[in-house]
């Protein structure tokens, strides 16, 4: 698995969250921030349903009251680390390269519920073989942005290139799940990609509208992985190299004229898109103009306030500075600019390294002393999140909501003596690693006290974000016995997530928290062959709901929230459902 990805990001500091985002929801336009945010309640739509190939048919939608015209703003602190649709692998960037991109299925979303549809196909996939062997079939009247056709071949080509160096940061899952290799490295052993290695036998293409892929073993989740923007397509005589990361060719509604790398992006309305073929996107707006490196305060200060093009801007990278909220929470016609919604699958934990704190009493004793509710006013309150009881987020196939040891937000010393008493060797100190800024340091010191309630010394150790990153977060061994961590999943099924954190024999990189149970390890083998996605969710759910989380292998602390300005002018936005950020391809602009 790549090391830096959406399943499992490093979440260092809710101010700094909006770099690896991906699953949310709210009303198109505007929602509430701050105390008032929607609790998880109010959100009950967000699990993806599979659609039909008369979903995937097209046109997207309407979005009630949008007209055509104009040109939207975006204004971002940074520009995208990738845009070659095979490097792209974090929810904004997905979210954006929707504009000029296209994948064989996507999320249709209507009123803030997403639903899988064939995009480029005609519908999310056919199984045959026990879910071995998967058929795509292309639409008619798909075109690239010199209005050449897209065919088969040129998918394939496309998925091929996740094989060759230089795409190692992209997803995985194509090389792997073709080859049956875990492990990436072996997988590109097998095959090195188009130009090393030619033509790439599990894919076969019998005609221009036909792909059929053979896969090693049982993949029931092929038609969400095949959202992804790894699975877009790419032509050959278009393929630029590293060229092809600044400027990708178009098969969206827009296409891109003019990339300044951390300056400035273009785009122009695609005349060779047709809305009829497809089911997700829109093109109300006659043009995107991109700015990048100004400062986040400074962009939503113009956007709140309407100053200078403010009024026409939008952000999909940043977030509403915290300097702000109070504000936007006090003036109603600003609190109607802030765009809120759950930040999708994301949850953020206490992740306890097992091999560490190896006794279950201990650990389920950090669950009761973690103070929750106080932490997380500490971050903000409300509006960074809703208190979570669960590994997975609400956001998945199969969900289930439950609570193993039933706790109150505020924590409960007397049980966490209780499962100390009970463990095989007394514990006087823990240690705690975290980013330190503000936020974090006032984290660390609810943590703190709570703990010496408890008898426990929490020995803190902050370090700046570098440090951070290269010590707990992608050590092999994090020389630490608690810290936090964000996590999600690549597609709103479990299928990335539990697997991946809880299986013992993965590197400390997927399974952080060392968790090791022969137990599990079994059950997720006899999962990995079911051939149906439902069930699957279902299976990996139950595991963890009945055998892992029992074991405290880390404690959940919240579902996270996100909030970002849009103009007064713009209309359209809503966090995206599956991708975590507002969506540009839903905009428009009131009146131009």
């Amino acid at each position: 698995m790549p090391r830096i990805s959406p399943r499992r990001a490093a979440v260092p500091s809710f101010a700094a969250l909006s770099a690896a985002l991906v699953l949310c929801s709210c009303s198109a336009g505007a929602g509430t921030q701050g105390d008032d945010a929607p609790s998880v309640g109010q959100e009950p739509h967000l699990v993806a349903g599979i659609g039909t190939a008369e979903d995937s048919a097209g046109p997207a939608p309407a979005v009630e009251g949008a007209r055509r015209g104009g040109t939207l703003r975006i204004a971002n602190l940074r520009d995208a680390s990738h845009l070659d649709p095979q490097k792209i692998y974090a929810g904004e960037a997905y979210n954006t390269s929707l504009l000029w991109g296209r994948q064989l299925t996507q999320y249709q979303v209507v009123d803030g519920k997403a639903k899988l549809v064939g995009d480029l196909a005609t519908d999310t996939g056919k199984a045959s073989d026990g879910s071995r062997t998967w058929t795509y079939r292309l639409k008619d009247g798909i075109a690239w942005e010199d209005g050449k056709p897209i065919t088969s071949q040129h998918v394939k080509y496309g998925i091929e290139r996740t094989f060759a160096p230089g795409f190692e940061l992209g997803p995985p899952y194509w090389p792997q799940w073709l080859t049956g290799k875990q492990d990436l490295a072996e997988a590109r052993k097998v095959y090195g990609g188009p130009k090393k290695d030619g033509d790439f036998k599990g894919i076969e293409t019998p005609d221009d509208r036909t792909i059929v892929f053979h896969f090693a073993k049982p993949q029931s989740d092929v038609p969400f992985m095949a959202a992804q923007s790894s699975s877009s397509p790419v032509r050959p005589d278009k393929d630029t190299g590293t060229k092809y990361d600044v400027k990708p060719f178009a098969t969206g509604p827009y296409r891109i004229v003019e990339h300044r790398q951390n300056r400035s992006m273009t785009l122009e309305r695609n005349p060779h898109w047709k809305a009829e073929t497809d089911p997700i996107r829109h093109q109300y707006a006659d043009k995107f103009e991109f700015t990048f490196e100004k400062k986040e305060l400074n962009t939503a200060q113009e956007i709140l306030n309407g100053r200078g093009d403010g009024a026409d801007t939008v952000s999909t990278k940043n977030e509403l500075p915290p300097e702000l909220y109070g504000e936007a929470t006090r003036d109603p016609a600003k609190k109607q600019l802030v765009v809120d919604g759950r930040r999708g699958a994301f949850t953020y934990h206490l992740v306890v390294r097992n091999d560490r704190v190896p006794d279950p009493e201990v650990r389920k004793a950090v669950h009761y002393l973690f103070p929750r509710q106080q932490a997380r006013q500490a971050l903000g309150g409300p509006r960074v999140g809703d208190i979570a009881t669960t590994y997975s987020s609400p956001a998945i196939v199969g969900y289930q909501k439950y609570d193993t040891y039933p706790v109150a937000p505020t924590g409960d010393i007397a049980k966490a003596k209780k499962h100390l008493a009970k463990a095989g060797k007394p514990v006087k100190s823990l240690t705690y690693a975290y980013e330190s800024n503000a936020a974090n340091d006032r984290v660390a010191q609810v943590l703190v006290e709570a703990f010496a309630k408890a008898g426990i010394t929490l020995v803190t150790k902050p370090m700046p974000l570098p440090a951070y990153t290269n010590e707990v977060l992608r050590s092999p061994d994090p020389r630490y016995d608690l810290w936090m961590s964000g996590s999600s999943v690549d597609w709103p099924t479990p299928a990335t997530g539990v697997p991946y954190r809880f299986d013992s024999r993965r590197d400390s990189l997927d399974n952080d928290p060392r968790y090791k149970n022969p137990a599990v390890d079994k059950e997720l083998d006899r999962i990995a062959e079911l051939g149906d996605a439902t069930e699957k969710a279902k299976a990996l759910v139950a595991l963890e709901k009945n055998t892992i989380m029992k074991d405290v292998p880390l404690v959940p602390f919240l579902h996270q929230r996100v909030q970002q300005p849009r103009g007064a002018n713009v209309g359209g936005a809503f966090i995206h459902p599956i991708y975590g950020t507002i969506s540009p391809a839903w905009l428009y602009l009131k009146k131009s």
